[in-house]
């Protein structure tokens, strides 16, 4: 029930930010791509979902969410620069990869040495949402780059610009 109603909150405030439906729903694609590579990290790593790892679900949404919202918002503005659509897809895709693989980068870096030490007194909590961050960074960073700009070309999503 909650989580239902933070994933509609979610939504609300992205429609806001972007004053259209289908610009927040795109970036909403990022939710279930993240959720991908989480559940299976848990079910590689011990098929047990804790209150731990759903705090790490919660942070890894935030991180997908984020990285969404850093493509689309710069699709619009090469769009609003004039680009064709399929260059605002190319050259935004290029320019944000880097910002993209470092935040993932950086932060599975940090986390794996709380992935691997699950076994000691006082990591209960952080091996499983590290587990959990680490799969989910993995498969949504990967289809980030593959599934928002392929969808974002499909649907022609465009802000008019102001």
């Amino acid at each position: 029930m909650f989580s239902l109603i933070a994933i509609a909150a979610i939504f609300l405030i992205l429609y806001v930010e972007f004053s259209n439906t289908g610009v927040a729903l795109l970036i909403m694609v990022n939710l279930p791509l993240a959720l991908i590579g989480g559940l299976w990290a848990v079910y590689l790593t011990s098929d047990i979902i804790s209150v731990a790892s759903l705090v790490g679900f919660i942070t890894l949404f935030g991180i997908a969410t984020r990285n969404g919202i850093l493509m689309i918002a710069h699709y619009q503005h090469l769009l609003a620069e004039g680009k064709t659509l399929r260059q605002a897809i190319v050259q935004g895709s290029l320019e944000r990869l880097n910002s993209i693989l470092m935040t993932a980068l950086t932060a599975g870096l940090a986390l794996i040495p709380l992935a691997l030490g699950g076994g000691e007194p006082g990591k209960e909590i952080q091996t499983p949402m590290a587990i959990v961050i680490l799969g989910g960074l993995f498969s949504s960073t990967a289809l980030n780059m593959i599934v928002v700009p392929s969808l974002f070309y499909k649907f022609g999503v465009r802000k008019e610009a102001s």
